[in-house]
């Protein structure tokens, strides 16, 4: 875990946000290579299910969103945790969390606050931050984020920041029906920031205040909802694996009924296997007709659709795959770290899909020649134009080696003075750490094929 973390900051994929000011307790800063990954699996996801697909469209909603929304969406009343607060140094940590990081013979899913309250008593549980004992009773916290609109103090109007991105794609369903040539089953997609106002403690950028999502709600026949919800599970799990994801690193697991969502049916996680447990990376929830029929009571508006072979109408339901996008970075560096021994030493490095990896390929003069990093950079700008690549001339070939393996980057191609002569360039392969010559001019459909 501290070795991850600790190669993310080191070589730029994630900082600790306000770090110069001590930090701030959940949340983190991409760097240059988390937010080529980030894209990178961004695009790999909207490729695989929005544009190779006939039947799903795309939307960009707001984040602000009337208030009225997440009333007529339930959050407001039922999207909360159970926190209790240290009377000493005011640290608030989750009480679940409390309990089971130090009691391990306690199940404490579906227990009601005083239950809680009365197990932290009882067992004499102390504040993880300074130690005390002196720690409030549980309460229950809404998880949302709330802030004011309005710019003359007396008029501001409560909103929130959304909790979850599905309401945008939910408010837009008409819309959509209106202006697209859509028919039941089709499916909306959204990727874009979501805010919980949640407390965690040590597990990187698995859980933060703000993350990344992608997600879609595929509206269905209510008949459909069982053959639908086992068709996106596969879907699910194919993607996890086109992803090289260690198939023994994940599982399925179904919620309980008391730990679904309000709006859920029915609910599966894809877990991962982290250092810190078995933990969420994704979820499928059916929602049935919850979001669009308590939208349709709200806000007075027909939600209905109309099925154009029988004219009969009625409120679809709906299947959501929700995919995590921030913890899937984090999720990758844990599982394609390597580590392995090179001439008594230790070898780090990520073994990433080429297609995901933030670098596809290094360029390196072998020395510091003008003649050599001419060549090399003439082969750099013309790479440049098709791929993410790097120049480096920075230190020696075993150090530049070393650095482009911690990112990941899968090739390296070294110009050495024969390569003035023969026009052929060395091609390290990352995994094998095989080289080999190849021709100049051959370069660029030799990584059309490997760079997949």
């Amino acid at each position: 875990m501290e070795e991850i973390v600790a190669l993310a900051k080191r070589r730029g994929f994630a900082y600790p946000s306000s770090d110069i000011y001590g930090g701030m307790a959940n949340t983190w800063d991409f760097g240059h290579y988390g937010v080529l990954l980030k894209n990178n699996l961004r695009d790999a996801w909207w490729k695989r299910f929005v544009l190779d697909r006939d039947d799903m469209v795309g939307v960009e909603a707001s984040i602000f969103l009337n208030s009225k929304v997440w009333e007529a969406s339930g959050h407001v009343a039922g999207f909360t945790d159970a926190l209790v607060d240290c009377k000493d140094c005011h640290f608030r940590t989750r009480a679940d969390h409390l309990i089971e990081d130090k009691l391990k013979d306690i199940k404490v899913e579906g227990l009601p606050v005083t239950k809680l309250t009365e197990i932290i008593k009882e067992r004499g549980l102390k504040c993880p931050r300074c130690g005390s004992a002196k720690l409030t009773d549980v309460r229950l916290f809404n998880l949302l984020f709330e802030t004011k609109i309005g710019i003359v103090e007396d008029a501001k109007a409560k909103a929130y920041l959304r909790g979850e991105i599905a309401q945008g794609i939910f408010l837009n369903f008409k819309n959509v029906i209106d202006s697209m040539r859509v028919q039941i089953p089709f499916g909306i997609a959204q990727q874009g920031k979501a805010f919980r106002n949640e407390i965690t403690m040590g597990q990187f950028i698995h859980r933060t205040l703000e993350f990344d999502l992608m997600e879609f709600e595929y509206f269905i026949s209510p008949r459909e909802w069982e053959k639908q919800y086992q068709y996106w599970q596969n879907e699910m799990w194919q993607f996890a694996k086109s992803l090289n994801l260690t198939e023994s690193n994940l599982r399925w697991r179904e919620h309980e009924e008391f730990e679904r969502s309000h709006y859920s049916k029915k609910t599966m996680d894809i877990e991962y296997k982290y250092p810190f447990g078995w933990k969420e990376m994704w979820g499928i929830a059916y929602r049935s007709d919850f979001d669009l029929k308590n939208h349709m009571q709200h806000s007075g508006r027909n939600l209905q659709y109309t099925d154009k072979k029988t004219n009969k109408k009625y409120i679809p339901h709906v299947i959501e795959p929700t995919f995590g996008l921030s913890r899937l970075v984090g999720i990758l560096l844990f599982d394609r770290y390597r580590e392995q021994e090179v001439n008594g030493k230790k070898r780090v490095y990520l073994k990433l899909k080429p297609s995901l990896a933030p670098i596809k390929a290094a360029i390196f003069p072998l020395q510091k020649d003008e003649k050599l990093k001419k060549a090399a950079t003439d082969i750099y700008r013309d790479l440049k134009k098709q791929w993410t690549v790097e120049f480096d001339d920075a230190g020696n070939i075993g150090k530049m080696y070393r650095r482009q393996d911690e990112i990941g980057t899968p090739y390296c191609v070294t110009i050495d003075y024969q390569t003035l002569e023969d026009n052929k360039v060395t091609i390290r392969d990352r995994d094998t750490m095989e080289q080999q010559r190849i021709a100049i001019e051959a370069l660029s459909s030799y990584f059309k094929e490997k760079l997949l």
